[in-house]
């Protein structure tokens, strides 16, 4: 990994490809921890009960926090997925995948999904967690 690269995919060459998530990422750097981000807005407010959209929200938050460090998308490491309902995303997989590239490009960190039986917002239906790390001089 050189200076000029934000991160390195690990990947083992005897594994199937991973789509749309890497197997793991390794980079040098300072790291930033964004907290579990959900569908409202700024004002803490859902503008949506849709799974999508809340979803995009999350996404959008992440990028927004790490605009605090002068980050982006691309310095993101890990993604970690919390859903309240897994049959509605792997259902809406494609949609999913199209507001995620929206928010994020085509930039695929670590990536882990769990189902949860509920989150502290009632109206969340996902909230997710991302670590960046922005590379050093």
């Amino acid at each position: 990994m050189s200076d000029a690269t934000l991160h390195q995919l690990l990947h083992p060459s005897h594994w199937k490809s991973a789509v749309g998530y890497a197997n793991g990422v390794m980079a040098s750097g300072q790291t930033v921890f964004v907290g579990g981000q959900i569908g409202w807005n700024a004002d803490q407010l859902f503008e949506t009960d849709d799974f999508v959209g809340q979803v995009q929200q999350a996404l959008t938050n992440i990028v927004t926090v790490l605009e605090e460090a002068d980050a982006g998308p691309a310095h993101i490491v890990r993604l970690t997925w919390y859903v309240t309902d897994k049959h509605e995303y792997l259902a809406r997989l494609k949609e999913v995948g199209a507001a995620y590239r929206n928010v994020l490009g085509k930039h695929f960190p670590a990536m882990t999904m769990v189902q949860v039986a509920g989150l502290v917002e009632d109206q969340a239906k996902v909230e997710i967690e991302a670590t960046a790390v922005i590379p050093g001089p």
